[in-house]
This record gives C-alpha cells, sequence and structure tokens, in this order.
C-alpha cells in the first residue's frame, strides 16, 4: 500500500455513470446514485490511508436543477441520509467535511444536514473531504471576480487575488479523475485544475473502487509535471517581457521566477 502522506495531494473527482449504471442493470436512476453512495464511503477511506491531503468530489452541479424533479429529490434526499449515516464515521477517520457551491438553492433540510456535518467532523485533519453541491466553476470565478476592487486592471495581480481567493474554497488539483467513459471538464474547478493531471476511465462510479484509486495514484506519480519548465536547463532562460507601460498603471509590481523552485519535480 503507497503512501502519499507526504505529498498531501488534491485529488478531484468527476463521479460520472450513477444513471447509466442502473439503467444498463434495469434499475431506476436512483438505484445508481445509491450504489454510489457505498463508492464514496470506500474512496474516501481509502484516500485517508493513502495520506491524500484533499479529496474533492463532484456531486452535483448547478446544470443538474435541469433533471427530472423526482430524481433531483431523490438525490438530496440520499443526500440527507448519507450524511446521517456517515458523519460519525467521517469523525472517527479524522475526516473533515467541507460543502462548497451555491446554499441559497438547496433544500432546508439537506442544507440543516450539510451544517450540522460541516460542524461535527471541523476538527479533522486527517483529511479535508469537499464535496461540490450545486457547483458552478465559471459562477465561482465570476463571484470571486466581482469581489474584487474595480480599480484592479494590474493583470498578474488580477491573476494572483483570483487564485487566493478560489484556492480558500479548494485549491489547487493536482489529480482529477473522471469516471464514466466521458472526457470532459463539465464546470468544475477550472481555474483550480490548470496544472492538474486529467484521467478518464470507463469505469462507472459505483464500480471504483479502493483499487481504482490506489491505480489513479500511481499513474499521477508516473508522470512528469514540469508546470512550464524543463527538468534540466542547458542554456539560460528567456526573460520574461517586460509589461506595456499602459497595462502597469500604478497597480503593484508582481515579480515571478521563471520556475518556481517549489513547482520543480525531483
Amino acid at each position: 500500500m503507497r503512501n502519499y502522506k507526504s505529498e498531501k495531494l488534491h485529488v478531484a473527482i468527476i463521479m460520472d455513470g450513477n444513471g447509466r449504471w442502473a439503467t444498463q442493470r434495469g434499475k431506476p436512476r436512483l438505484a445508481g446514485h445509491r450504489a454510489g453512495m457505498a463508492a464514496v464511503r470506500k474512496v474516501v477511506t481509502r484516500a485517508a490511508e493513502a495520506g491524500v491531503g484533499r479529496l474533492t468530489l463532484y456531486a452535483f452541479s448547478s446544470d443538474n436543477w435541469r433533471r427530472p424533479a423526482a430524481e433531483v429529490e431523490g438525490i438530496f434526499g440520499l443526500l440527507c441520509v448519507f450524511l446521517r449515516q456517515e458523519t460519525e464515521r467521517l469523525r472517527e477517520q479524522g475526516v473533515r467535511l467541507e460543502v462548497i457551491g451555491r446554499r441559497d438553492r438547496l433544500p432546508r433540510t439537506a442544507l440543516r444536514e450539510v451544517e450540522k456535518a460541516e460542524c461535527a467532523t471541523a476538527a479533522g485533519e486527517r483529511l479535508h473531504l469537499c464535496v461540490a453541491i450545486d457547483y458552478s466553476s465559471r459562477h465561482a470565478i465570476a463571484q470571486a471576480a466581482a469581489s474584487l476592487p474595480q480599480w484592479l486592471n494590474a493583470p498578474e495581480l488580477l491573476q494572483r487575488l483570483l487564485t487566493e481567493k478560489l484556492d480558500a474554497d479548494g485549491g489547487q488539483v493536482d489529480l482529477l479523475i473522471r469516471t464514466g467513459g466521458e472526457k470532459r471538464l463539465s464546470d468544475f474547478l477550472l481555474w483550480e485544475c490548470a496544472y492538474a493531471e486529467l484521467l478518464f476511465t470507463d469505469r462507472m462510479w459505483p464500480d471504483f473502487n479502493e483499487a481504482d484509486l490506489d491505480e489513479a495514484l500511481d499513474e499521477f506519480r508516473r508522470r512528469d509535471r514540469r508546470f512550464g519548465c524543463v527538468t534540466s536547463a542547458p542554456s539560460p532562460a528567456v526573460p520574461r517581457p517586460a509589461p506595456h507601460p499602459a497595462a502597469t498603471h500604478a497597480a503593484p509590481e508582481l515579480t515571478h521566477p521563471v520556475c518556481p523552485p517549489a513547482l520543480r519535480e525531483a
């Protein structure tokens, strides 16, 4: 069993395929979502054992409100059941639960269960479990941008401040996994996945288990992450061009090394 504790990776998962998994077995779609809950339990436990620092699960996108009302109601009912059943287990495992996304549209009962679970697990330090509910990355980026001062017009400073605001919710993603065979991000952590390693699998989410997570983490370790740098530079790097005077104005000057040491892979 490989342990990644020293790295404290941020792993994000688009849990796709619940409905198709159920349809293939002649069951209602909600049965697939119920089976997906068991997969969540397995993966969260394994992530904590493997030393993953942050695990973000895409549970319900803002676009999912367009699904049939009965399915949406069933999903939030399962969420309440899951939180009631699993909160104490999460607390015992040292897992801190946090829900990201909009809360103003959540059913009252679901919101109450979310807040209770967050409060009960607040002291967890082993794994930070983020669950994205009624989440849209484009909305999150727009909200973060709208909260910045209107006079801000220096692109580099704007980028830094946006990153700080968005990192407060999720942090930069190291590995993004999508189950179910689709190969797209679906408005999930778009900013935070700028340098994420992407892994797509045909396995439906209810079938995704501990071994699949281990395999994904092993694949991550085999990849060479350079963040735009090179492993060895035989010639001096080309200096970054000076910004155009019209773009500087009175904004604070930001300086960045060509290849920050923290981003170099050993």
